[in-house]
């Protein structure tokens, strides 16, 4: 890496610490904000994954701040194990994604902190929560459509991203038997013949790809590519490392694609794609107004995820290709809509033409980038190498 990258790598740091400082302290019970102006409510999801560039920080300040936020989901449970959608709002509920992802949380500020037990009987009913969203009772989890961080975007039933998640934490949580089970059940070929016998179930790999589909159920299927989803099955394990490494390679050589046909100008890839565009089958008139082709779920470039492909890279021991994504999202999320900014660290960017699209000074931005600085630093995925090893 040159001088000037690393001289910008460094300032890029130093500014993701100084907005996620400035985003701790917000209007809601004292909680952090999700964005530095656009949005001041706490938003679960996005703190939840804002702490693996917390964890690796080592600020005494955020990580109260986690833990403040940690506590405060425990007691907003519902009777049933549930995480609430907004951390201060106990009615604020639907989401299939923040129970996995405090739980997911709550098991790394575990190994941060030292404290074995921490949230104990918050975690045990958030444990049998989970439980009860396999409709097939094994192992899968499902969800309702536009119920995790795609709420413009329809995933039905058995999503890459959630289970995911749900693999990550049983891994955390030392549930090792349901992991294993859980991959198993991840590793089977989607149905797609249209009949669906009664010995046959239903998994995430897609015949011919290296990458899981985007969701999977009964017979029906998404094999659009989810890049957060399948960071995470590289992360996690979930990907052995042949799959993980072939993966890579598809993912730079379809992006690569893109940017000849116009529908890509950045150096990192979509959320999403091929993007859902009008006449699609799974296009929704509502995708006029929120969700066009390369923009918002629908293939928009979104930098928290750019640090979890960073992460990924390092994971899959693709080094050097990690340090040049790295410094492509330095170059990323210095785009800003606000003046005077020099790093905006923007919600998301739309895929063709580079234009920061969301809100400036977005925690889970800042965050994520701290997390894939990191993992290009010292050559390793903080939390999820060991669960590879094992």
């Amino acid at each position: 890496m040159n001088t000037e990258n690393y001289n910008e790598i460094v300032a890029a740091k130093k500014a993701a610490l100084g907005v996620l400082l400035h985003n701790s302290h917000g209007p809601f019970q004292g909680l952090p904000r999700t964005a530095g102006w656009g949005y001041p409510e706490p938003y679960t999801r996005d703190l939840m994954i804002s702490f693996l560039g917390i964890a690796v920080s080592g600020n005494e300040k955020l990580l109260g701040s986690i833990r403040n936020v940690l506590e405060t989901l425990a007691k907003n449970q519902t009777e049933h194990g549930h995480i609430p959608s907004l951390v201060h709002d106990a009615d604020d509920r639907g989401a299939s994604d923040t129970t996995p992802l405090f739980l997911l949380a709550t098991g790394i500020f575990r190994i941060v902190s030292g404290e074995e037990f921490f949230l104990y009987t918050a975690v045990e009913k958030a444990l049998i929560w989970m439980e009860y969203q396999s409709p097939s009772d094994r192992h899968l989890v499902a969800q309702q459509p536009t119920s995790d961080w795609r709420d413009e975007q329809w995933v039905t039933g058995y999503g890459l991203y959630v289970n995911t998640l749900v693999y990550s934490y049983l891994r955390f949580l030392k549930k090792d038997e349901k992991a294993d089970a859980l991959q198993r059940e991840m590793g089977r070929f989607t149905v797609t013949k249209g009949t669906m016998h009664n010995h046959v179930h239903e998994g995430l790999v897609v015949k011919h790809k290296p990458y899981y589909a985007f969701w999977s159920y009964k017979i029906y299927s998404s094999e659009r590519f989810d890049l957060l989803g399948n960071c995470l099955a590289i992360l996690s394990g979930i990907a052995s490392p042949s799959r993980a490494d072939e993966m890579v390679s598809w993912i730079e050589e379809e992006c690569d694609e893109m940017r000849k046909s116009g529908e890509l100008s950045v150096d990192l890839p979509p959320n999403f794609f091929p993007y859902v565009k009008p006449g699609d089958p799974d296009w929704y008139e509502r995708y006029a107004q929120f969700n066009n082709p390369g923009e918002y779920h629908n293939g928009g470039i979104w930098p928290f995820i750019g640090g979890f492909y960073v992460a990924a890279l390092v994971a899959a021991e693709r080094f050097k290709l990690a340090e040049e994504k790295l410094v492509a999202l330095t170059q990323c999320i210095k785009i800003t809509n606000t003046e005077n900014l020099e790093f905006g660290f923007n919600e998301w960017i739309k895929a063709q033409d580079g234009k920061p699209m969301g809100q400036d000074w977005q925690t889970w931005s800042a965050a994520m980038y701290l997390y894939a600085a990191k993992c290009v630093e010292i050559k390793s995925t903080p939390f999820f190498d060991v669960m590879r090893k094992e």
